[in-house]
């Protein structure tokens, strides 16, 4: 039997840690990994590394500080986004709802292609200026 590494998180290079840490965990329901709060909860006032975790405990996502980041852009491949998180809803409603959402929590709408029959969907940059997609697929 083939043995196969196992994916822990998926990481993204920020100069606001922080910052972005907050908005995926507020967009997506995630907890911090414990040490990793906000300064007045006891995490670090400074990281360079955060992680956040799912509501049963496991590690999502993690935030690198890095010096300089330079923002995609997608659409145009001048400096192409390297990778995005697509997430999905149930339906059209939820969508709108989400976009909504996004857009509070400091997302920058890049495409609304939510009138497309096939698979309405939009495309946000999060505020370090990587991309990601929220689109209408139904649960099996």
């Amino acid at each position: 039997m083939d043995a196969y590494p196992q994916l822990l998180q998926t990481v993204f290079d920020t100069t606001t840690p922080r910052r972005l840490a907050e908005f995926y965990r507020r967009l997506l329901g995630m907890t911090y990994r414990p040490g990793d709060e906000p300064p007045g909860e006891g995490g670090p006032d400074d990281p360079e590394w955060l992680v956040l975790r799912t509501p049963g405990g496991r590690n999502r996502l993690a935030f690198q500080r890095v010096d300089r980041l330079p923002r995609t852009t997608w659409p145009a491949h001048d400096v192409p986004m390297r990778m995005h998180l697509d997430l999905t809803v149930a339906d059209t409603a939820e969508l709108a709802r989400q976009r909504h959402r996004a857009r509070e929590l400091g997302a920058e709408l890049l495409l609304d292609r939510c009138d497309d029959p096939e698979e309405p969907l939009y495309v946000f940059a999060d505020p370090s200026g990587h991309p990601f997609c929220v689109f209408v697929s139904p649960q099996p």
